[in-house]
Order: C-alpha cells, then sequence, then structure tokens
C-alpha cells in the first residue's frame, strides 16, 4: 500500500495561493490515481480534484464545480509526489486538505474510491 505526507497548508489572505505537495512512498504514485478531499468543520469530506494514473492514452484531470479554473492538480514522477496548487484562494476554501490514492482509475471519484490516505494539511483562507 502507498503511504502518503501532505504539506503546504497554511493560513493565506483571499485571493492568495498555496501549493499542496502529497509525497509517496512505498509505491510508485505515477501508478495510482490521486486525488484531493477537503473537510470543513462540520461537513463531510468533498472531492476537489483528481488524476488518473499514468497510462499511455492519456492522462485524466477531473475537479469539483467550485475549484474549476483556480486549482490544479498534477504530479511529479521524478519525485513521487503529487500536487495542488490553489489560486485565487476563497474563505470558502478553508478545510483541512487530504490526498489519497488508489490502483483504479475513474471516470468521476468519491472518498470510497480511494484505499490510501495522508493524515491532511490546514488550509485557512481569512476574509
Amino acid at each position: 500500500q502507498v503511504q502518503l505526507v501532505e504539506s503546504g497548508g497554511g493560513l493565506v489572505q483571499a485571493g492568495g495561493s498555496l501549493r499542496l505537495s502529497c509525497a509517496a512512498s512505498g509505491r510508485t504514485l505515477s501508478r495510482y490515481a490521486m486525488g484531493w478531499f477537503r473537510q470543513a468543520p462540520g461537513k463531510e469530506r468533498e472531492f476537489v480534484a483528481a488524476i488518473s494514473a499514468f497510462s499511455w492514452s492519456g492522462i485524466r484531470t477531473s475537479y469539483a464545480d467550485s475549484v474549476k479554473g483556480r486549482f490544479t492538480i498534477s504530479r511529479d514522477n521524478t519525485k513521487n509526489t503529487g500536487y495542488l496548487q490553489m489560486n485565487s484562494l476563497k474563505p470558502e476554501d478553508t478545510a483541512v486538505y487530504y490526498c489519497a490514492a488508489d490502483p483504479s482509475s475513474r471516470d468521476s471519484y468519491s472518498t470510497r474510491d480511494f484505499g490510501s490516505w495522508g493524515q491532511g494539511t490546514q488550509v485557512t483562507v481569512s476574509s
């Protein structure tokens, strides 16, 4: 099973940017679909973005409507690390952000689709 460790969270003003990292160990991350989820206080964990496992036919990304055009998911295979670049941050983006991985790529993702999870990193956006 792949082990995941997130980093890069912090406090930022509205309109600012952060880049979250998800360092993987134990397995090659490119062979896994990777997702980012977030959970705000009192709310359920929700999907943010996902990137499919490497395939010669191409890599697919998907985003929640609330972050489309502002967040970008990517993966650096040489570093075995995934990223979530977050721009134009809003106070409603405040949450604990989790990365997740699973061997299976899908057209859409939910929390049930991922077997490996990181411990989370806090993102706080002030108004």
